[in-house]
């Protein structure tokens, strides 16, 4: 694998300044990286919770998804892509489309043909709840620190809430339920996959990341999965985020 770009995607709930201690990790072994914001979250997000953008409420699936095709496009050869929670079915959604040359799914979320658990839907039916129409979802301290700073104290999970957490576009997180541009060909055919997942994510259950990696079914097709230990949905941000992308290079460097 001689491609040494690679483009962070953020997921629900955050922005692209979640990935900073990630591009700087990766810039030092070399690789040259990129962290585009989805439509509608760009900013600080200290400053996008006192004023949301107006635009968020319309920013859908095909949007994001053509939003980092147009990217990529621009870039000298095709990325490596790494996602997180959303960010990992976005890149499912680009290695299907053969936008890049090899996929990392954090903690990712499913394609339309991969079932959630019940669990997965209590936890994010704050922001899919379909009484609520098109509009901005700002999740509340305490839905935060049960949804992704649960490995936190509360007197923590509230500081990071502050300089982490953004609002979100509520058609963004229903259109993978509906969309068929959501759904993926796992059958075919594609570039190597790797699954990561934590043991104390309460959004995706780890189990349920290993459900999505084994429905992918060509036999010639590398899918790899690797489980980290008492790890929670804030896995690329919280203490010991170092073991997880130095796991992701090595499995890179493997692929070599």
């Amino acid at each position: 694998m001689k491609t040494k770009t690679i483009v962070l995607i953020h997921g629900l709930f955050v922005n692209n300044t979640s990935w900073k201690n990630w591009k700087t990790y990766f810039e030092a072994q070399g690789y040259t990286v990129h962290t585009p914001s989805n439509p509608g979250h760009d900013g600080n997000p200290i400053d996008l919770k006192k004023n949301i953008p107006s635009e968020l409420k319309n920013v859908g699936f095909d949007d994001t998804v053509q939003n980092l095709v147009k990217f990529i496009d621009t870039l000298p050869e095709k990325p490596i892509v790494i996602g997180h929670s959303f960010g990992g079915l976005m890149v499912q959604k680009l290695i299907d489309m053969g936008k890049a040359v090899a996929g990392v799914s954090i903690d990712g979320a499913p394609p339309k043909n991969v079932m959630a658990p019940f669990s997965t839907v209590k936890v994010v039916w704050p922001v899919v709840n379909f009484f609520k129409g098109n509009s901005a979802f700002l999740g509340s301290k305490e839905w935060y620190h049960k949804a992704f700073f649960n490995n936190y104290t509360k007197a923590e999970s509230d500081k990071l809430y502050e300089t982490v957490a953004a609002p979100e576009s509520r058609k963004l997180a229903r259109d993978p339920l509906f969309k068929s541009s959501a759904k993926l060909d796992l059958n075919k055919p594609h570039e190597p996959l790797l699954f990561i997942a934590g043991s104390n994510d309460n959004i995706f259950p780890a189990a349920f990341s290993r459900k999505i990696a084994n429905a992918y079914k060509n036999q010639k097709s590398i899918v790899d999965f690797k489980e980290f230990e008492g790890r929670s949905h804030f896995i690329a941000g919280e203490k010991g985020w170092e073991e997880v992308a130095e796991y992701i290079l090595n499995w890179l460097r493997k692929l070599a």
